[in-house]
Formats: structure tokens, C-alpha cells, sequence
């Protein structure tokens, strides 16, 4: 089976662009719940209009619905799912796991990809969503090829093969939430991981080439390509859904002409020029990710979060007047550049050559000189970040063309018939009028093949043409071209045909019980254990397995699993606060499992879900909406008190910028304490595990105040999370939670 190449689209345009530059597939959102809530997105008479135009031409597509979903918007949700069901599309992409079930539920035959939102890891969480009704899964992008050659599940594998990397794990970060109140898991991301920071070692900061240390490179992985044809997987990915309709087209037409090359056994190969042109469109400089186990430097651009454009020359004088560029590139009006010393940025509304005349073009090996009206004063490297020539040829593209096959059988005094045939084996047939005798000027072939051949601004071309006609019968030429509309119009409406689609009626019953409070603690070491216990908390939660064995006689400790767990041990009887879905896949026949904060889960469904899937106890995500109850038929537990995980990552900023040996992983182990340090001067923990880095927020989150009020919206069970607080502090901690029970 032939893979498919899914390209983003964030309007309309975009949208004309990846289907006629060689999409097989498309992903866009509506107006509500798509994880770009500031692209343009489609109001949902765009969205009919896009997924007729989609089927038209022969492409899929699938409408992001990839938001976690709160319980007062669980209706107007449904309505707005049976909409777009009903209006034809192939698939949805989500992320909410009550929603999930709840969809499969109510729209059996709608097909459900599982975002990159999930956290789509390892087998055991995968083989979770394929028995929640998940027919694909969007791929974690922290995964190496051979990483996914490994994930033994019957289920399609979708990747990301260009575009913007998420440092964080996707689904996994909070930073953008608890930090600037919108939500990365809701589609409000403010991007965080590319803004600046200033890492910190103990109370000294570290000197480091660039301030955006979160900050990825661009993937691209046309010279691993081959690799990625050669694999399992069946659909990748172009990310870009608030990049321009351009950047989409000539992305898509770069990615479709190394599948053709592919499939026809040629060189997969990309001339020099196209690179220039891709980095002009959009360029943080390029990785090919961990997908082919780039780290360090090589995954990161901490100098620059933006678009750096294509290097086209330097600098060579920068006065109050004029600024004097050497040119290795052509330059042309309106051209935009960059100067990358400084960090400006112009358009070339006035071009000059070397002799002062005004010139529409530079070209390569000569100076160029502009009107400095940026102030510009130092010399720099300058960039191209707008090929002004290209964007004008990009959106001047060939449009699609269907191929028919028509047979047009004239016989005298018999009906006229024409049959068309398309490349999806739809067939139309059309009768004329019956044929008579030519009195004076018969009908020719070439008569028939020039008026059927004319399908102008139609999505059809000829490509075979058969005629069946008699000597000297006369059919007049107006209709014949009212049955080359009549066909068109035909085949237009079978490409475009919506079959019906089966919705359930019934209502999901959600069962309620009430549960005396209960009090939970996270530890991180042995000290904080052992006043937890002389404090009778009912459930103690360790990160250390070998603490959690040495206490595991105990009933009311738990091991808190990993958030990113390849290989699972086999565990029986064990007490386990889950933080991904392959732990709870694995670990809850036969083990006591509570589900963590980092499943956000935020609505009743979910509760239901986690709770058919054995799940004894599940912890609420931070970002949930308490405006209703929550109801569950298990406790409900959320953190009341504590410094919460903002993101995690698989990158390393200590590994990458401290020390003189890039290569050292054992700076981690010892006791120095890391910080990164904001523009607004706060400073986040880093707390490194083997290969996983996680990012704590700046300060503790204190509900304690308000236990009463989340007590009465369903809540029984409140968290403490420890991070470094000493015995004292505890101490005064829990008994403030105590006194409000």
C-alpha cells in the first residue's frame, strides 16, 4: 500500500495549494476545539465547501478536534462532531480520552486518529486507544524510526516529517497554561519554549551562545527519506497550519516529487536551488530530529526562535544613509531580509546598484544598497526571508486535473449515449436526444472530440477518447456540450457523494458516588517519606523505586511511574500512580492503579473511561474547569498544594551548554541545582532523570483555601506535591490542609 502524504491547512487557499502540489490527504480545524486556535481556521460552511473540494479532487480529509474537552461544553461538542460526520469527513483527530469513547460511542463509523496530544509513546498506551476505537495514532516526535519499527501494534502510524518540533512532549506541557493562563492542551499555546531564557547553576549563571534554549530547530527529512518510504509507517506529516498558503504548496510539492521518485525507483535527490528556495519560506535551521537521533546542538537554534531566512551576503557599510550589501544571492524589490547581527528586518521597497541608480535586481557578486531606514549600524550576515519572485510563482500553480475515459455511441435513430469514467471508478452515462439523418452537414468525429474535449475550468481532462458513431447522422453541437455538462456535473456529485452516516441515540450513564476526604502526599526522598508517615497521610506517592521497595510493605505507598516509559516491568500487586496511558494499560490487572495529572483529564467521560480500564483512583488535571460537578464512580483526586511539572523533555539543556565536554551526562547526578531564568525574572527548576528532563514551575500552587468548594463539585481526595520543602515545612503544610477537613 502506497503511503500517504498529509499536508496542514489553515484556510482556504492553503488548502487549493496542497491539493493541487500533490496531497493525498489534509488535516484542518474548525472555529472550536482544534489545537491552533490562532490559525485562520474554517467556519463550518468552509468547512463543507473544503471537504466536498477535498473529495472532488480525491483527497482526505481530517478535521482536528484535539483539544481536551471540559464538561459544559460535552453537548455543543457532540453537535458540532455529528455535523462534520455528517458532512463527509474521513476522520477526526483527537485527544480527549472520554471523548474518544464518547464519539466511537455515538458515531460507530467515524474513523478517530489519535493526536501526537496523547502521548503516543509505547505499545502499551497505543493498544489502549486501538480498544477505545482508534484506527491511527500520530507518533510521538521524541520516537527514532527504529523506535517505531518496534511498536508491535496492528494499528496505522502516522509521523511528522517536516515542520515546527514541541521541545515538550506533546500533551505533556503546562507551561503556556500555568504560566500565561492559555492553554497548550486547549490550543492556545503562547510558545513558550521560545521565548528567552538564562540558565543558572546554583546562584551563577552560565554563559551560552543565544538566550532561546528551549528553542528547536525546524524538522526536515528529505535526505533521510528513503529510510522513512523503506519503514511501517503509513501517513506523514507536514506541520504548518499557521504557516502561509506558499510555505504549504512548495513544502507538499517538494515531499510529493520524492514519493513519485520513490514508487518509480529513482534517486531521491533535491537540487540546490529548491533548498534555497524552502529556506527563504521558512528556516530555523534544519534537523532531522530525534526521529533520526539528533540531539544537543544539533536538534537546537537557542540563537534564534524565528525564521532566519536564506544567507544571501554580508554587509560591508552601514552609514545614517545607506546600507551597502556584497551579495553571494540574487536581491530583487521587494525582497524581504534580515540582518541577523542585530535582529532587523526590512522590505526592499528601493534597490539599489553600486552606481546609485535605481535597479528591480542585484545579482549575485555584486553590491546592492537600500535606503538604511532601520537604523542599522553594525555589519552583519544578511538574510533573504521573503523571495518576493517565488511567492508570486508559488501562487501561480497548475491546478489538478481527474482523467476520464469517454465512449460516445451515436447511432441513427437511436439515442445519443455517453459514458464517462473516472480514476476512482465512478461512471456516469448521459442520453441525448435520438439521432436522425444528416440533410446537410453531418457530424464528424472531430466534431464530437472538440466539443467533448472542451472541459475548461472543470477539475476534468481526457485521457481517453472513444467514438462510436455512424456515417452522416447530424447531432447538434449545442448538445453535445449540454452533455459534456451534464456528465461533468454527473461525476462531480458521485466524487462528492456523502452516504448516510449511523448515529446513536443513546445516552452514556454516568455513575456518581460520594467519598469521605482523603489526604495524598508526593515525596522525592526518604526524609519527606518518614514524616509522611508519622503524619498518617493516607496515600504516600515516591518517585524512587528503590525507596518505594524498601516501603512497599506498607499499603498506602505508591510508586509513581515514569512519563516516558519504553521498556515496562512486570509488576503484581503493586501500588502505582500512573502518569501515562501505557502504564495504565499494563499495570491495572493486577495492581492497585491511581491515574496521575499529566492524563489531563478534565471531563466525566474520561472519568468513565479510566475507570472501566481499572483505574482505582484519578488524579484531575490543573487546567480543569470546576464551573459543574464532576461525577465518578471511583475517588477523584487533584493537587491542592504543591510546585507543579511544567514540561518535560527529552532534550537536556544542562548536557548541551555546561561544561567544556558537551558529551558529560553525569553533570545531573551531582548536587547542583539548575535554574532557568526568565526575561520577567522567575526562575524554573530543572530536575534531570536518565535521558528525560523535567521543568518545574517557578513557584508552589496553594487551593488549599478552597478544599471545601472542589469537595463539593466531586473531589474527595487532595494532593500535596513535595518538591524541596524540609520537615519543618511539611509540617506546617499538611496540618493547613488538615484544619480545612
Amino acid at each position: 500500500m502506497k503511503k500517504e502524504l498529509l499536508s496542514p491547512v489553515g484556510n482556504m487557499e492553503s488548502l487549493y495549494q496542497a491539493i493541487h502540489n500533490g496531497a493525498d490527504a489534509v488535516y484542518l480545524g474548525g472555529k472550536k476545539y482544534g489545537a491552533r486556535m490562532f490559525s485562520d481556521n474554517f467556519t463550518n460552511d468552509e468547512l463543507v465547501a473544503a471537504i466536498n473540494y477535498c473529495h472532488l479532487y480525491g483527497v482526505k480529509i481530517y478535521i482536528t478536534i484535539n483539544t481536551v474537552i471540559f464538561n459544559n461544553e460535552v453537548n455543543d461538542f457532540l453537535d458540532y462532531v455529528e455535523f462534520i460526520y455528517k458532512s463527509g469527513v474521513d476522520a477526526v483527530i483527537m485527544q480527549d480520552l472520554g471523548m474518544i469513547a464518547l464519539v466511537k460511542d455515538k458515531f460507530p463509523d467515524l474513523t478517530i486518529h489519535a493526536s501526537t496530544q496523547t502521548h503516543n509513546y509505547n505499545s502499551e498506551g497505543i493498544k489502549l486507544l486501538q480498544e477505545l476505537g482508534v484506527e491511527r495514532v500520530v507518533l510521538a516526535r521524541e520516537l527514532s524510526l527504529d523506535d517505531i519499527k518496534d511498536i508491535d501494534c496492528s494499528i496505522d502510524k502516522e509521523i511528522f516529517i517536516h515542520g515546527a518540533l514541541c521541545i515538550s512532549f506533546s500533551g505533556g506541557c503546562l507551561f503556556s497554561s500555568m504560566c500565561s493562563n492559555r492553554s497548550g492542551n486547549r490550543g492556545e499555546c503562547v510558545a513558550s519554549c521560545r521565548l528567552p531564557y538564562e540558565l543558572y547553576k546554583n546562584d551563577m549563571k552560565i554563559s551560552t551562545n543565544g538566550k532561546y534554549l528551549l528553542s528547536t530547530k525546524e524538522l526536515n527529512t528529505i535526505s533521510h527519506f528513503k529510510e522513512i518510504m523503506d519503514s511501517d509507517v503509513v501517513s506523514l506529516k507536514i506541520e504548518g497550519r499557521m504557516k502561509s498558503p506558499e510555505y504549504v504548496g512548495f513544502i507538499t510539492k517538494i515531499y510529493r516529487a520524492l514519493m513519485d521518485k520513490y514508487y518509480n525507483n529513482q534517486e531521491l535527490n533535491i537540487d540546490e536551488k529548491t533548498i534555497d528556495d524552502l529556506k527563504s519560506l521558512y528556516n530555523r535551521d534544519f534537523t532531522s530530529g530525534y526521529l533520526f537521533h539528533e540531539t544537543g546542538q544539533n536538534l537546537m537554534n537557542i540563537k534564534s526562535p524565528n525564521h532566519i531566512g536564506l544567507p544571501i551576503g554580508k554587509v560591508i557599510e552601514a552609514n545614517p544613509k545607506y546600507i551597502k550589501i556584497k551579495l553571494d544571492y540574487p536581491l530583487n524589490q521587494e525582497d524581504g531580509i534580515k540582518f541577523l547581527t542585530e535582529d532587523k528586518g526590512m522590505i526592499v521597497n528601493k534597490l539599489y546598484n553600486d552606481k546609485l541608480l535605481l535597479s528591480s535586481k542585484v545579482e549575485k557578486g555584486k553590491i546592492a544598497i537600500l535606503d538604511n531606514k532601520i537604523g542599522l549600524k553594525n555589519l552583519s550576515i544578511v538574510t533573504l526571508t521573503t523571495n518576493h519572485q517565488l511567492i508570486n510563482k508559488l501562487n501561480h500553480y497548475s491546478e489538478k486535473k481527474i482523467p476520464l475515459n469517454i465512449k460516445v455511441v451515436a447511432k441513427l435513430n437511436q439515442k445519443i449515449m455517453i459514458t464517462a469514467q473516472d480514476d476512482q471508478n465512478n461512471i456516469a452515462t448521459i442520453y441525448g436526444d435520438i439521432i436522425s439523418k444528416s440533410i446537410s452537414r453531418p457530424v464528424t468525429n472531430e466534431n464530437i472530440i472538440a466539443q467533448i474535449s472542451k472541459m475548461g475550468n472543470t477539475p476534468f481532462i481526457i485521457d481517453y477518447l472513444e467514438i462510436d458513431c455512424d456515417s452522416d447522422i447530424f447531432i447538434p453541437l449545442k448538445e453535445l456540450n449540454d452533455l459534456r455538462r451534464k456528465i461533468v456535473e454527473d461525476l462531480i456529485n458521485k466524487r462528492t457523494y456523502i452516504t448516510d452516516k449511523r448515529v446513536n441515540k443513546g445516552n452514556i450513564k454516568l455513575q456518581n458516588n460520594t467519598f469521605d476526604k482523603k489526604l495524598s502526599i508526593l515525596v522525592r526522598n526518604e526524609e519527606q517519606l518518614k514524616v509522611a508517615l508519622e503524619k498518617k497521610i493516607d496515600y504516600i506517592y515516591v518517585t524512587d523505586m528503590s525507596l518505594y521497595h524498601k516501603y512497599e510493605n506498607l499499603d498506602n505507598i505508591y510508586l509513581r511511574m515514569g512519563r516516558v516509559i519504553s521498556n515496562f516491568m512486570d509488576m503484581m500487586g503493586a501500588n502505582i500512580l500512573a502518569s501515562e496511558l501505557g502504564a495504565i494499560h499494563k499495570y491495572t490487572k493486577g495492581n492497585n492503579v491511581v491515574s496521575d495529572y499529566y492524563l489531563n483529564i478534565t471531563n466525566n467521560y474520561s472519568l468513565l473511561t479510566l475507570a472501566k480500564q481499572g483505574v482505582k483512583r484519578i488524579t484531575i488535571s490543573p487546567e480543569a474547569n470546576f464551573d459543574t460537578n464532576f461525577i465518578s464512580s471511583v475517588p477523584l483526586e487533584m493537587v491542592i498544594y504543591g510546585r507543579l511539572e511544567l514540561m518535560i523533555t527529552k532534550y537536556c539543556p544542562i548536557k548541551m551548554l555546561v561544561g567544556n565536554n558537551r558529551d558529560n551526562c553525569n553533570l545531573c547526578l551531582k548536587k547542583d541545582k539548575y535554574f532557568l531564568k526568565s526575561n520577567d525574572n522567575k526562575y524554573y527548576p530543572i530536575i534531570n532523570e536518565p535521558h528525560i528532563t523535567h521543568i518545574m514551575h517557578y513557584k508552589n500552587i496553594d487551593l488549599i483555601s478552597q478544599i471545601d468548594e472542589y469537595y463539593h463539585r466531586g473531589i474527595s481526595c487532595f494532593r500535596i506535591e513535595l518538591f524541596d520543602e524540609n520537615q519543618e515545612e511539611m509540617i506546617k503544610i499538611i496540618d493547613k490542609v488538615r484544619r480545612m477537613f
